[in-house]
Parts: structure tokens; sequence; C-alpha cells
């Protein structure tokens, strides 16, 4: 028999509701063939659904100004999580599975991969919405993370994925169609930028997984929103209901 492979998601604070990590769920339940276990860490586990075994965030040491920002997924470098162990999934909560994700578990195994970021293909730079690891096999990054103060690697790299890029040892990238940006692969493109944003989305041939980063989120570009983007129109995205959904 198969063993169960872990996935993982993290909600804090207010920005994400429940039902994003209930739909994260439901996206994995239908597109992944093989057992698993889905786990999310949280502060706050009201109103998730049942099927979700939920565990306290894994500790890291941030400044003041950070401490609800991005860079807490660094803690899931902790040597321990919880009592999960061997092959792990990490999925970000603002994202739309489509397609199946079994193939996410069979590429290049025993290695770190993570998607290329879309915005420097150019650097070694991830994007840490999709990522599969080992649990406790990379726990030298946050080791690394305690070897200097926070603020340094602020300054250093800006932001919490590019450090993760940085101090992975094994790195390897996920084929670039099975991960893609809504922003940038899904919207039509082309020099007539606002009317072509006035066409429908579509999702690549090839892709399993949409990420919705920064703005707008999933059930923004349902319902035709951007929020902030006063010169952005954007058409309904009616294919996302097709599988966002609980």
């Amino acid at each position: 028999m198969t063993e169960p492979v872990n996935i993982i998601c993290m909600k804090w604070g207010t920005l994400y509701g429940p039902h994003y990590v209930d739909r994260l769920y439901a996206m994995v339940n239908r597109h992944l063939s093989r057992p698993f276990r889905f786990v999310c860490f949280t502060d706050d586990a009201e109103g998730i659904r049942q099927e979700v075994e939920c565990l306290p965030m894994p500790p890291i040491t941030l400044t003041e100004k950070y401490k609800n920002h991005p860079w807490r997924k660094i803690g899931l470098f902790n040597p321990t999580l919880g009592d999960l162990s061997g092959t792990t999934l990490f999925l970000d909560l603002d994202l739309v599975i489509v397609d199946s994700i079994d193939p996410l578990f069979d590429y290049e195994p025993s290695r770190f991969c993570i998607i290329h970021n879309w915005t420097h293909p150019d650097r070694i730079t991830g994007n840490s919405s999709v990522y599969r690891f080992e649990v406790g096999a990379d726990s030298y990054v946050l080791d690394r993370f305690y070897t200097e103060s926070h603020e340094h690697w602020i300054a250093e790299y800006g932001n919490s994925q590019t450090f993760l890029s940085n101090s992975v040892k094994d790195m390897a990238y996920w084929p670039a169609e099975w991960c893609v940006s809504f922003k940038k692969h899904c919207l039509p493109g082309g020099p007539f930028g606002l009317f072509n944003m006035l066409k429908r989305s579509r999702v690549p041939e090839g892709a399993r997984v949409v990420v919705f980063h920064g703005h707008p989120n999933p059930d923004d570009a349902l319902a035709g929103r951007w929020p902030g983007g006063i010169h952005k129109q954007l058409r309904p995205a009616t294919w996302v209901a097709d599988h966002w959904q609980a």
C-alpha cells in the first residue's frame, strides 16, 4: 500500500477565512489519487472542516513588524513539525488546483522542488506558493536564519522566498507549465493591455495549479474584482467556480 503523503498549509491572522482552507482541502481531495494527510498550521482553527488536522503555528522569532508576513513560513523548516514525517507538499491558500497533483510527488524525488519565480526567471528565485520537501531534511534553512538578525535577511533578500531559494542546498524547479500565475499566464496579454484585460481569462494547457499571488484573490477573480487596481479591468473568471469549491 502506498504510504500517505502530507499536504500542509498555513493560516494566520484575518486575511483568509476558514473557507479558503476548506476549499483547498476539497481541491486536493479531488485532484490527488494517493492517500494523504492534510494539516493546517494555524492560530485559529474555528470554522475549518473536520477532515483538516489543525496544529499550532511552527515557532519562529521574527521582527515585530513582520510577525504576520510570509516570513512565518520559514518556521516550517523546524527539525520537527508536530508528528509529521516524510514527503510533504506545501500549498498557499490563494491558489486553485485545476488538474491532478500526483506528478508533484513523482517529479525529482527526494529533492526540494519549488516554482521558478515567473517575475525573475533569470535569477535563483523560487515562488513558495507550491513546494515539496522532506520534513526535517532542510532544517539548516532555519539554522541559517538564526545566524543573523531578521533585519539582516530583510536587507539582503527582501522577502522570505528569496531567502529560502538561496538557502536550500539541492533545489529543483517544477516544469514551467505545471504551476502558473493567474496574472501572468491566465490573463490575455499583448500590446493593447486595457482592451485585452476585457477579454476572458483562461487556464493554460498543462497547468495543474493556478497561483493568485498578490491581487486579485480567487474570489475576486471569480467576481471580476481587482482590489486596489482602479486602472485594471477584469472580467469574471467563471472557470474558478469549477474548481474553487468545497
